[in-house]
């Protein structure tokens, strides 16, 4: 859950990445970062909020050169803290470097040990730096071979995004599990820039070149662009960016995240068609699946619940005085729409499921006589170890309890998952294109030691 972005060959290379993280904002709100490069010199902002409220025109003037990269983050590797934010950057023996990550890597805690072992000293908890220590301490000649031997000995997920002194470095792991996109301004001349999503194109007005393949290094530098491979993988792309985390508006290996969730939204209604007066999503996140839902079933489609965008990580919540205080400052039912109906509820999933008990009886309250959740993915049964922050197996609703039980639990009239099979023929998986769906299947493309312990960081700078 992190988002990625970098341009070389710009004049205002640091604006241009603000506005390309802001469009990724949606990927992380925890922590934001820009290093700027100009000319072998690198200069930073990092700091803990979100984009459009670090960054000021005074900021900005202070990043300059025409390359750049930048980062927003959401934790799941180390912790919310000043010192994880990215990008992490470093002054070595082959020069300097700063780099961005989106991903995991799920022998992190092995890697640190086996440095610490040897002398490296840490100065956060992210994994990111592991790749720095490891680029320090490599035989290998030139910055290039230093990060692919460094990278020789991770194993996980990352797209990634560096500067060095005289270069714009994109990688992607060899299973391609996070998404990672090559772009082309048309002025200046051979201006290229790199995100996570196309959506920051958009806002750029960049047009998309291609996706950054599975196991490929892409150095672009004075010198024109070059590509390099890491060992060849499987790919695996990861399924959950199409039903929830990527935006709708953005295209990810050649498909459309709109037209995915149309999909899913209308194999859903042929796997669980009910009788019906309304379709009504939980935005933002279930518009686009609830649209398909309604289009295949011909139930009208309503924005019954709406949502809330200024809500902040932080307020003051009464104690009892009014139920369901967090889902209501989020979501309010528009008055009179549902009363006296039978109204399908479309949302992305089911995590813990204590939120969608909560919209259950907000709608119930709003007049509803009947509500059917209907969700256009399976049942999250597993943890995600490859860069989206989900609960562990034990907090997962449906890794305890039958879809039966969730229904009780959450206090709906019917429930109806998205199959396995229905969310890979919506997403045109192909046979040379496999995805992972491991948080619905359990299948790991990368094995994956449960029970390892995350060491926590003593210094907490405040």
């Amino acid at each position: 859950m992190c988002g990625v972005f970098g341009i070389r060959n710009h004049p205002e290379a640091a604006n241009l990445t603000y506005l390309g993280l802001h469009a990724l904002q949606h990927r992380g709100q925890e922590s934001a970062g820009v290093v700027s490069n100009e000319e072998g010199i690198l200069h930073g902002v990092r700091r803990m909020g979100q984009v459009r409220k670090i960054f000021t025109r005074e900021l900005l003037a202070q990043l300059p050169g025409s390359l750049s990269v930048g980062h927003v983050r959401y934790a799941t590797s180390g912790g919310s803290l000043v010192r994880n934010i990215q990008p992490l950057w470093a002054q070595a023996q082959s020069g300097t470097v700063a780099i961005a990550h989106n991903g995991n890597f799920v022998n992190e805690d092995v890697l640190r040990a086996r440095l610490e072992a040897d002398g490296a000293i840490f100065s956060s908890m992210s994994d990111t730096e592991v790749v720095l220590q490891l680029m320090a301490r490599s035989k290998a000649t030139g910055i290039v071979e230093q990060l692919k031997d460094a990278l020789s000995h991770v194993s996980g997920a990352y797209s990634m995004v560096l500067t060095t002194e005289d270069k714009l470095i994109a990688v992607r792991d060899p299973n391609g599990f996070r998404p990672l996109v090559l772009g082309k301004l048309k002025s200046p001349d051979n201006c290229w820039v790199v995100a996570s999503e196309t959506c920051a194109f958009d806002l750029i007005e960049a047009e998309r070149v291609r996706d950054i393949e599975p196991g490929e290094i892409l150095v672009i530098d004075n010198n024109g662009m070059t590509s390099h491979r890491l060992a060849k993988g499987v790919r695996r792309f990861c399924v959950f960016e199409h039903v929830y985390f990527a935006r709708p508006d953005s295209v990810l290996d050649g498909l459309s995240v709109y037209d995915s969730r149309i999909a899913m939204g209308a194999r859903l209604a042929q796997e669980h068609p009910v009788q019906a007066d309304a379709v009504v999503p939980v935005p933002d996140s279930g518009v686009v699946a609830a649209m398909g839902y309604a289009r295949q079933s011909g139930i009208p489609f309503e924005m019954g619940l709406i949502r809330n965008h200024y809500v902040g990580r932080t307020f003051i919540e009464p104690m009892d005085s009014i139920r369901h205080f967090g889902v209501k400052l989020k979501l309010n039912a528009v008055p009179g729409l549902m009363k006296g109906k039978r109204v399908v509820v479309v949302d992305d999933s089911i995590v813990r499921g204590t939120t969608s008990q909560k919209i259950v009886r907000l709608i119930r309250a709003a007049g509803a006589t009947q509500v059917h959740i209907r969700i256009p993915s399976p049942p999250v049964s597993g943890p995600c170890h490859y860069g989206i922050d989900t609960p562990t197996r034990g907090e997962l609703v449906a890794a305890k309890q039958s879809v039966a039980s969730v229904k009780e639990a959450i206090e709906a009239d019917s429930l109806g998952y998205l199959s396995v099979d229905g969310l890979r023929e919506a997403v045109k998986a192909r046979p040379d294109y496999a995805y992972c769906d491991a948080c619905f299947t359990g299948n790991y493309p990368i094995p994956i030691d449960e029970n390892r312990v995350s060491r926590k960081l003593r210094l907490v700078e405040v």
